[in-house]
């Protein structure tokens, strides 16, 4: 039997996806928040490791690079490589550099361009050889990837956070931590538009809890005031984001500003898709096929574009009990699901 572990190492969350002989087994999601450091970064690796068991190969894709903690892009990559192969030395560990195919970590410096934040690229290539054609859309906890894919081939116009943030491909709102304030300058409360503090009081989690609509399992970083996560906690943060208190507004009133800033998130999702399909040639019968713990959303998005929407995880061969788990952490499942061809192209290039 043959096992690859995928890893998607990001700036709060670390993410691992079993394969054996091709069938994703088991899924793990842990915090790991980077800004203090790499503490926490190794304890989830330990913790992860336990949970999907010995691997024949680990490959790694990352998007922590980007945390503060580094002072550059260059430097997150090459250190975040060094953990990784220092924490999975029980079998080979490769990383994930785009079109420069797998890489092993001790050329992380040199290839750092290519590393950086390529988890969605990974993800796309699996999508393009399941579904050749297709809006590819993952709403993670952060951010949302829009990705055209035509003819099997990823037709992104940029490949950089920057070129991707100009060309309408990363759109920073996800469903856990996206600030409220981000997501809207103004909402409607009692007939008349009411300007946002601009502090971080709730985030998107708030509002998706309020609304039932957040997965169980979805949000495992600590709220914004570090309360409760209960519906009553997060009705009185979005309430604090209009200068108000929990009790100064009855519930039809905050449920309303929830329907309010998820309706503008899903606006936001949306005006990036009709800008890259504008700028490909993709078909108007083209699926859209969604993953992340997003995925309702996108299928949202689906039926206003008029499109038919495919979900990630039907496209891949998943254990039941893991299958949840691959949608949610779909790049670390693509990266262990395309690893065996990735590492049989590396071979050959030797």
């Amino acid at each position: 039997m043959s096992v690859v572990v995928g890893w998607d190492v990001g700036g709060v969350h670390l993410k691992a996806a079993r394969a054996e002989d091709g069938r994703i087994t088991r899924v793990v999601q842990l915090a790991s928040p980077l800004r203090g450091g790499l503490e926490r970064l190794t304890q989830a690796f330990a913790e992860a490791r336990t949970a999907v068991g010995r691997a024949d190969h680990h490959v790694v894709t990352m998007t922590g690079e980007l945390a503060d903690t580094f002072a550059s892009r260059p430097e997150g990559v090459e250190r975040l490589a060094a953990l990784a192969a220092g924490q999975l030395g029980d079998a080979p560990v490769l990383l994930y550099a785009g079109p420069s195919g797998l890489v092993p970590p001790g050329d992380a410096r040199k290839h750092a361009a290519d590393i950086a934040s390529a988890n969605w690229h990974v993800c796309a290539g699996l999508v393009a050889h399941q579904c050749a054609t297709a809006l590819f859309v993952d709403l993670g906890s952060t951010t949302t990837d829009v990705i055209p894919l035509l003819d099997g081939r990823i037709a992104a116009r940029g490949y950089t956070d920057a070129q991707r943030l100009a060309a309408g491909e990363l759109v920073y709102t996800g469903l856990v931590r996206g600030f409220v304030m981000a997501t809207a300058d103004r909402a409607p409360v009692a007939g008349a538009w009411t300007t946002l503090i601009n502090e971080n009081f709730a985030t998107m989690a708030d509002v998706h809890r309020i609304l039932g609509t957040l997965p169980d399992g979805a949000d495992l970083m600590a709220t914004a005031d570090g309360r409760e996560k209960t519906v009553a906690a997060s009705r009185a943060r979005l309430a604090r984001m209009v200068g108000a208190d929990g009790a100064d507004l009855d519930d039809g009133t905050v449920l309303g500003l929830a329907r309010w800033f998820a309706e503008a998130q899903l606006r936001a999702i949306l005006d990036a898709a009709m800008l890259v399909i504008s700028a490909s040639a993709l078909p108007a019968d083209a699926p859209v096929v969604g993953a992340g713990i997003g995925t309702a959303i996108v299928a949202e998005a689906a039926r206003r574009l008029h499109r038919p929407s495919l979900a990630f995880d039907r496209l891949i061969d998943a254990a039941p009990e893991a299958r949840g788990g691959a949608a949610h952490c779909a790049p670390a499942a693509a990266l262990a699901l395309l690893a065996p061809r990735l590492i049989a192209d590396s071979n050959k290039r030797l």
